[in-house]
């Protein structure tokens, strides 16, 4: 799934192509995960003023309301100057005067979708619960150690629910847990506010990294410039299970945590 760098990374790649470009035409294909919610007719005309991310969610501001896209769990977005044909894949075209911005979903996990604006009741719905932003000023310290004290499950769900930290999805918690040298399993109420302090700054680290790299490509992801991630090729844990550490050698460990799959290293990572 697209995580928060991989959706940065897709943001930063046609943003400055499609702002001040009016909405031509809208054609949807097959259903989405959500509705549009609003007839294609009535996008027609509307500028685009700005494209914002929020968590894993892409909102593209309008004169009128806005569009909030969703890259499901194999989703892309291409920017094209010229309207290639549709595939059996591509479910979302919009039109602009400056280039046609297209959803790729295979599995159709995906979601276009309209909200008269922010604070309307479709928009809510998908950002009304989703916690700080890691990379912005919002993220703090201290509301976040709070809210691990509050939560007597493994550290890792608590990084992947959403509420205290918006974004960290499977690749980038493992990652920010071996750096921070915290065992996936540890229950989050457990840190203390020092280590609550190194997985804070590890979280910030990682995901500004892999921004940086233009987020991980592990099967089929790239920006809406057909570019790929590369924040793979450096990863410590993710997808090494049986690989040495690259710190102290031991092999990579995979266990298994709610259905997803968890690497950490057995002595980096002793508590």
């Amino acid at each position: 799934m697209p995580e928060l760098p991989e959706v940065e990374a897709t943001r930063r790649s046609f943003v400055d192509q499609i702002v001040g470009a009016h909405i031509v035409s809208v054609r949807m294909g097959k259903p989405l995960r959500w509705p549009l919610g609003c007839s294609v007719e009535s996008l027609v005309g509307r500028r685009v003023l700005g494209v914002r991310r929020r968590g894993k969610y892409l909102l593209l501001d309008l004169d009128q309301g806005l569009l909030l896209v969703h890259l499901g769990m194999s989703g892309s977005l291409g920017f094209f100057k010229a309207q290639p044909h549709p595939g059996a894949h591509d479910h979302c075209d919009v039109h602009t005067t400056q280039g046609v911005l297209r959803l790729h979903d295979p599995r159709r996990f995906g979601a276009v979708v309209y909200a008269a604006g922010e604070a309307a009741p479709a928009a809510q719905k998908l950002l009304g619960k989703l916690g700080p932003e890691p990379l912005e000023a919002g993220f703090d310290l201290a509301r976040f150690h709070a809210t691990l004290c509050q939560r007597r499950v493994p550290i890792k769900q608590v990084l992947l629910a959403g509420d205290a930290v918006v974004g960290v999805g499977n690749i980038y918690a493992s990652e920010a847990l071996f750096r921070a040298g915290i065992r996936p399993t540890v229950k989050a109420s457990n840190l203390s506010r020092r280590r609550a302090e190194v997985l804070y700054q590890a979280v910030r680290e990682v995901l500004t990294q892999a921004v940086e790299k233009g987020g991980s490509t592990l099967r089929n992801f790239s920006n809406a410039n057909g570019e790929v991630g590369h924040f793979q090729m450096q990863a410590n844990v993710y997808a090494r299970a049986g690989q040495p550490c690259r710190v102290c050698g031991t092999l990579i460990r995979l266990i298994r945590q709610g259905q997803r799959s968890t690497f950490f290293c057995p002595h980096c990572q002793k508590s």
